[in-house]
């Protein structure tokens, strides 16, 4: 299968919060009082693990027929650790995650080796843990001004 894109558009709108499309959905995304924010949707540190165990969670579903598993519940849990100071500047630590964990609650009267090689493809071929675990090529394509006269 060839290559395919995926887009998403973002746009500031009061304080912090942010109001995100991707085809015809629309997200909104804030930070906590505490940190800025009116608190008005998860901020973006927490949507990404969100979208982690959400990945996850189609992945076991689509490829629980295969591995002959029987889902009757999957539940992802996920956790990050950010040093803030990173974000603001205050440390030379990265303002990214510097590590991520997560747990599957899984219930299902499928044997347990069987669940096991399920949960050994599932990690593999999750692309939003893909994307976390390995490299990828980020960059600034473009910056377009749109200058009004004064």
């Amino acid at each position: 299968m060839a290559t395919q894109q995926f887009h998403a558009h973002a746009r500031l709108q009061d304080g912090v919060k942010v109001a995100v499309q991707a085809r015809q959905f629309s997200i909104t995304i804030d930070e906590p009082e505490g940190l800025g924010g009116t608190d008005k949707g998860m901020n973006p540190v927490e949507l990404l693990l969100g979208s982690l165990a959400a990945c996850q969670s189609i992945v076991a579903r689509v490829y629980a027929e295969q591995f002959k598993v029987q889902l009757d519940d999957f539940q992802v849990e996920v956790v990050g650790d950010i040093d803030l100071d990173g974000f603001f500047g205050k440390s030379g630590v990265r303002p990214g995650y510097s590590d991520i964990r997560y747990n599957f609650h899984i219930q299902s009267p499928s044997p347990q080796e069987r669940i096991n090689r399920f949960i050994d493809h599932l990690q593999k071929v999750c692309p939003v843990g893909d994307t976390l675990a390995n490299t990828v090529k980020l960059a600034l394509n473009n910056v377009v001004m749109n200058r009004q006269a004064a």
